[in-house]
């Protein structure tokens, strides 16, 4: 019996894109702030600090979908938005 192969690797990262235009991704568990000086600045949690040329709403629409996609907080599609009923 053949076995199948499954691909486990988690989506941790996102793709934002340098203002020199080149696209490339960052780890979303380690963005500690996302600001507008008025150019949009990526914090992490380490310190360093990127400048990217995706607005801060797209960014943060970013991290709240790969929220959603591991489930961090209880970003969940099923129940999001729907008020809690005992």
């Amino acid at each position: 019996m053949e076995s199948k192969r499954y691909s486990l690797t988690p989506i941790i990262i996102i793709k934002v894109t340098r203002l020199n235009g080149k696209s490339f991704t960052v780890n979303a568990l380690y963005i500690e702030t996302v600001e507008s000086f008025p150019d949009t600045t990526i914090t992490f949690t380490s310190g360093k600090k990127i400048v990217v040329r995706d607005t801060e709403e797209e960014v943060t629409k970013a991290i709240i979908q790969f929220y959603r996609a591991v489930n961090v907080l209880g970003f969940r599609h099923d129940v999001e938005g729907k008020k809690y009923e005992e």
